[in-house]
């Protein structure tokens, strides 16, 4: 059987959205069979967080890994595109506490992927995909994410904003088997999509402690009267920028099972939750 890492060394250095704190991200080339880890280079020892669902301890407006002393935060923009381009093993080495946010997509991470390529790994005994048979979900109110049988792994997504500058809008897109498909599918509809918020909500999470190193540089405003820092780089970015949440959350799970993932004005929390109950049956 055969994974894949990176042929080279990728370093972006930026600022965390929640922690508006400054960190510097190398990712490096992995043994086969090691997965995708995190490596606090910053603490004593350099302890290891993987990214993996066991690991999940916080899903506030982000995905966190770790414990209460040492964890790795807003990990999902740069999972999915390790994932979603077909990295199976990579050190991701971080010299602080939250990945740095860039513009707010994941555009950089894959550029940056496609550039230096990928190697081929041998392993003896890889895992089987897997394969959802019966329908899996997890609900909240009128917010839902679940996993549907199917003959291909797809992602859709729904979201309904009280503002008229996003709306209702609905996305879906296939994570073909075929590598220059996924690439030329997720490179291109998917992961140049912004991060995005609420003009109103913005004093209440900064008083919050959250968004600390948020900008109109790396992250899409919109208010009643319309995007304040825009254009958009496409008419319905909101909604695939939380399909790149989803595949990131999603791939926590190691592969992505064969199934279509369909959610509705779901959270980080709701991803995880369904992510677990997957990981239940397998």
């Amino acid at each position: 059987m055969q994974q894949k890492t990176l042929a080279g060394e990728i370093i972006h250095k930026g600022v965390g959205l929640h922690s508006g704190v400054n960190t510097s991200v190398r990712i490096l080339p992995a043994e086969p069979g090691s997965d995708r880890y995190f490596v606090r280079v910053d603490l004593l020892n350099s302890p290891i967080i993987p990214a993996k669902i066991a690991t999940v301890n916080q899903t506030v407006l982000s995905t966190q890994l770790g414990t209460d002393q040492v964890y790795v935060r807003t990990v999902e923009h740069l999972l999915a595109s390790l994932s979603a381009l077909g990295v199976d093993n990579a050190r991701i080495e971080i010299d602080g506490s939250e990945v740095p946010l860039l513009d707010g997509s994941a555009k950089t991470w894959t550029e940056s992927i496609m550039s230096v390529g990928l190697v081929s790994q041998s392993v003896t005994d890889e895992a089987e995909v897997q394969v959802i048979k019966e329908p899996i979900w997890v609900r909240q109110d009128d917010a839902f994410v679940c996993a549907l049988p199917s003959s291909e792994t797809r992602f859709s997504y729904g979201i309904d904003f009280d503002v008229p500058a996003i709306g209702n809008q609905w996305y879906s897109f296939s994570l073909s088997n075929s590598t220059a498909t996924t690439e030329n599918t997720f490179v291109t509809e998917i992961a140049p999509a912004r991060t995005f918020g609420l003009l109103h909500q913005i004093e209440y999470l900064q008083k919050s402690g959250l968004i600390k190193g948020g900008s109109l540089d790396n992250a899409l405003v919109c208010g009643q009267d319309g995007w304040v820092n825009g254009p958009l780089r496409y008419a319905n970015e909101p909604v695939r920028h939380k399909i790149l949440d989803l595949v990131g959350d999603i791939s926590l799970l190691g592969k992505f099972p064969v199934a279509h993932f369909l959610a509705y004005k779901a959270s980080h929390n709701l991803h995880i939750q369904l992510a677990q109950k997957i990981l239940q049956l397998f």
